[in-house]
């Protein structure tokens, strides 16, 4: 059996990704970020950074959800590991209402499967819905949600999952599929960094 290639990734790497994309993003104007955790925390309070309320340029509000799919969490059986996504905290009703009117931008940290970026847009798609209902016919439209997605890295591979036709999305960087080497994921930050740098000179040599 192949080993799948790995690619480390640090944080500046992670920073710089999401700084361009945020040029991309801006004219979209999210005003609310949605992170979904783990992966998607860091990414999220980054873009923030750039993406600013264009009228008072204070910032942006993130929300968090928490997905799983392919952590083994307790209560979770080996069946469910990488085959289901799992919910392991959510917006609910109240968190449903403060998006009526809003542009969320959904942030994770990666594309791989699609499934779990999949849920979270049909699940917080419906969530509204429900809420929508609640109000006056005539206000409805006013009140809808504007859903996109952004993630540091789309794996060019078959996915299990898609998006609606009128969703925009905003890939950081798109890479092979690879094995990614988050930094948030590793004890030895400075040995991480280190093995980073060393694969990037590797590539350059390889390139020259």
């Amino acid at each position: 059996m192949v080993e799948p290639q790995h690619r480390r990734v640090t944080y500046n790497d992670v920073h710089n990704i999401i700084k361009k994309a945020a040029v991309k993003i801006a004219p979209w104007k999210p005003d609310l970020l949605i992170a979904i955790g783990g992966g998607g925390f860091f990414p999220a309070r980054v873009m923030r950074t750039f993406l600013k309320d264009p009228e008072t340029k204070k910032n942006i509000p993130i929300y968090a959800i928490g997905l799983s799919l392919y952590e083994a969490l307790p209560g979770t059986t080996a069946e469910q590991i990488g085959n289901e996504v799992i919910r392991t905290q959510w917006l609910g009703s109240e968190g449903a209402k403060v998006l009526l009117g809003r542009r969320a931008l959904i942030v994770d940290e990666v594309d791989d499967s699609r499934k779990t970026l999949h849920y979270a847009v049909k699940e917080l798609k419906a969530d509204v819905e429900k809420e929508l209902l609640a109000l006056p016919e005539d206000q409805r439209d006013a009140a809808r949600t504007q859903f996109s997605v952004f993630v540091v890295h789309n794996k060019l591979k078959e996915k299990a999952g898609n998006f609606p036709d009128d969703l925009p999305y905003f890939p950081g960087e798109e890479v092979p599929d690879y094995w990614l080497d988050y930094p948030w994921e590793v004890v030895d930050i400075e040995e991480h960094d280190r093995l980073a740098a060393e694969d990037k000179l590797k590539a350059k040599s390889k390139n020259d």
